[in-house]
Order: structure tokens, then sequence, then C-alpha cells
């Protein structure tokens, strides 16, 4: 691992072409809620429009864990192998909101991500993967993969108590206006959910309790993504970051990712069922809002 001098872990934080996202902003938004915790160094590293992928090979060796908002072309046979090797080889993935989009024709990154959407995936990718009376359900049958309503509020379910991501965690909160991606696909190997929401038929949804957090296992690699924090296409709409529970569960993650396990305590100002709060500044002090 490659371990700062002062004991905070490395991130590397990889954005850009996105045409749907601000990227720009999502990416300093993470950056700056990473450096606030003290916890980590921070890179990032921006793929725009127009930039020749062929001479995209970052050295991901110097880092010790990766942080995904990245919507644009399949990267290089050479980069993916290079990609390969240092997840399965034991460092961290964080693959944020639209980042389980791109890159589908890679088979080895829909196995780092286990479900993705939209780009053509369909029941070759693997089978739809929702929640159902207590279960996992692994659901076959053919169908095109990705579906999000407006933005709207959401209750977010805590399925793994135990986890150390989720633990101390309650068991529902209010995650309020952000996108609820649904009818998602892929190999789902390894794959273990520790959040879910339920996608409202009225909104145009599945029906469904569908995962917005979980794990993946790839070699000795450890893998989060979250649905959470959609950042629109300009900066007035990167609300979604804002929120305390996006940036709580990225530092756990982030930390998880790399360690295996999560030393930080349980905010305060982490939202209930009833209430949801704001890092405004990608750190306390928060403004708590009553629903």
């Amino acid at each position: 691992m490659a371990w700062a001098s002062d004991g905070a872990m490395k991130a590397l934080v990889i954005a850009g072409q996105d045409d749907h996202h601000w990227w720009k902003g999502s990416s300093d938004a993470v950056k700056q809620i990473l450096k606030n915790s003290g916890k980590f160094t921070v890179t990032v590293l921006s793929v725009p429009n127009g930039d020749n992928i062929e001479n995209y090979h970052p050295d991901f060796d110097k880092y010790d864990l990766v942080i995904l908002l990245y919507g644009g072309k399949t990267w290089q046979p050479d980069t993916q192998k290079k990609f390969e090797k240092y997840i399965a080889g034991g460092h961290g993935l964080i693959v944020l909101h639209s980042s389980i989009v791109p890159m589908q024709d890679w088979p080895e990154y829909n196995k780092m991500i286990g479900l993705g959407a939209w780009n053509g995936r369909d029941e070759k990718w693997g089978p739809y993967v929702y929640w159902k009376d207590g279960h996992i359900v692994y659901d076959f049958r053919p169908g095109e993969a990705g579906h999000h309503s407006l933005q709207h509020p959401f209750i977010v379910m805590n399925k793994d108590t135990m986890h150390p991501i989720m633990r101390g965690l309650p068991l529902e909160w209010l995650h309020y206006k952000d996108e609820v991606y649904s009818k998602l696909r892929g190999p789902a190997i390894n794959m273990h959910i520790l959040a879910t929401t339920f996608d409202s038929l009225s909104l145009g949804g599945s029906g469904r309790e569908e995962p917005v957090l979980w794990t993946v296992n790839y070699g000795k690699g450890r893998v989060f993504v979250s649905l959470l924090g959609h950042v629109g296409n300009d900066p007035e709409l990167r609300y979604a970051m804002t929120y305390t529970d996006f940036q709580v569960l990225l530092l756990r993650a982030c930390e998880w990712v790399v360690k295996g396990e999560v030393t930080q305590m349980v905010a305060e100002d982490f939202p209930g069922k009833d209430f949801f709060s704001l890092r405004t500044g990608f750190k306390p002090p928060v403004q708590i809002i009553n629903k």
C-alpha cells in the first residue's frame, strides 16, 4: 500500500467525459469532503471530452484507492489490465452514481461494479438484482437495464447493521431529493447489498425494493458502490452531495475499502426517518431540517 508519511490514505479521483453530469463540480466536492476529514490526500485526474483515450494511462499504484466519477469511453486494454491487477491485488475502489453506466463492453469492470445500467445492457449482462421479502432476488427475465424518475426524497433502508460501513447507522433514514436508479442488472458476483430503497410504480419505477449501496469483492480488493449523489449539469445542481448521509457514507466507505474496517464514530448529525441534514461546506457545522 502507498501510505502517506503522515498516515493519510492516498485517493485518486477519476472524473470526466460525462455530458449528463457536472463532473467538475462533483469531483471538487468529493475532494473537499475527503480533505476536510483529515484522513486523505486527494488527487483529481480529469478526462475531459475530446481527450484521446489512447493516451490515458494513470499510475494507479501510487494510490490506496480510486474513486470513479466517470462517464466516458472505455479505457484502453493495457489500462484495463493494470486496473484489474491493481484492484485484485488488494486496493480499494469507490464507484459513485452514474459511474455504473459506462464501459459496459469491459467484462471485468462489470464484475467490479456488480450491477450496471443503460448503454445497451440486457439479460446478456446478467440478472436484475433487487430485494424482496427479506432476500436478494436474481431475476433472469429478459429486458433492458436502467431507469430513474425525477429527483425526490426517499427512505434508505439499512440491510446489514453489522457491516463496518453501516454499523451504528439507523435502520432507516431520509435521503432528500436525489435520483433513484432502478432495474439494474449485471454479473452480481461476490456482491453484498448494504442498503435499499423502494422505487415507486407511481413515479414510473419498478415497484421493487432496489439496491442503492453495495459492496463487491474483486480478488483481494474491496469495492463500494453508491448510487446516491446525483449532480446535474450546472453548479446549482450539486445539492445531493451536501447531504450528511452521502458524505458520511463516502468517508466510511473510503476507509473500509483500504483497511477493511471503519474507525470513524457515527456522526451525531446523521439523518433519521423524519429529518435530513446538510453539510453545505462539505464538513460540519450542519443544518438539520425537519421534513
